[in-house]
């Protein structure tokens, strides 16, 4: 079995050396690490890795997420991949637990997540000591060890996941109809429950969320969140990313009636501007 690691990166370079490291890290090597630059300017690099790099440059406005993941397994030669948020830091483990339960298990598999404060992995760190200071995610439940079974594909998330290569092929990957932010690793995992592929969660060996900004409700992807919300709704009959939606009606942006989305108005720099979370 061959691994190839994926990640796609948009101006993030510091993020980028820290998911590095981790991999250099890993006690299973990957065979090869893919990068996915979506116009980051300037392009990001990364030198002196103990596996190959392959940086594959897509210059297309915005956040072209599915497309980005899509060129990635396009570029990968391994037959298991991983694919990897650029602001995740993989544990020691997490590669060869990826290897070892795709072997076992032809599924959708995604990893615990820990997440970090503002200051953790900023230079110089030591995955037990981040073990001591990560917090875990308060709603998706993790096993403490080994995998279990999740029925909900709403779940299914795509900051750290592995699949086979195989399989990702014959799912048609993400589907580039959802273009820029949200909703396409949503539908990626729906797509998944209808071709039979479990989703697993694998918990004791995950990967490190770096902190960064937000913001909630995003209201910077506005625009590309009502067209991918009004496409998932016709394919499965629901809204997804309820939570934002209902955040934009409050806010008098949208409003929406049985299938139907309208778009009252463009938010304003201001509301943009004071729906960022930062460390302070």
């Amino acid at each position: 079995m061959t691994l190839s690691v994926l990640t796609i990166v948009k101006n993030r370079s510091g993020h980028l050396a820290q998911l590095i490291e981790g991999l250099r890290r890993s006690a299973v090597q990957p065979d090869e690490l893919i990068i996915v630059d979506m116009a980051s300017d300037p392009p990001v690099a990364a030198n002196d890795t103990p596996f190959p790099v392959h940086i594959v440059r897509l210059d297309r406005p915005g956040l072209p997420l599915a497309a980005a993941r899509n060129a990635a397994a396009q570029s990968a030669s391994g037959d298991r991949l991983l694919f990897l948020d650029v602001d995740c830091i993989p544990m020691r483990g997490l590669t060869g637990a990826i290897l070892e339960c795709l072997a076992d298990c032809d599924a959708l598999v995604c990893a615990e997540i820990l997440y970090l404060a503002p200051t953790d992995a900023r230079g110089e760190w030591e995955e037990a000591d981040l073990m001591l200071r990560a917090a875990s995610h308060p709603v998706r439940l993790f096993p403490a060890k080994g995998v279990r079974q999740e029925d909900n594909a709403g779940l299914f998330w795509s900051l750290a996941f592995g699949i086979r290569r195989k399989a990702f092929v014959e799912l048609g990957g993400f589907d580039e109809a959802f273009t820029g932010y949200g909703a396409e690793d949503t539908d990626f995992g729906f797509r998944a429950r209808e071709a039979g592929l479990p989703l697993l969660f694998m918990g004791s060996v995950g990967a490190f969320h770096q902190y960064h900004d937000v913001f909630d409700p995003p209201l910077q992807h506005f625009s590309d969140i009502i067209r991918n919300a009004r496409l998932f709704r016709d394919r499965w009959n629901i809204w997804p990313m309820e939570g934002w939606l209902a955040a934009f009606e409050k806010a008098g942006l949208i409003a929406r009636t049985g299938d139907a989305i309208t778009s009252l108005r463009q938010p304003n720099a201001l509301e943009i501007a004071q729906t960022r979370v930062s460390s302070g």
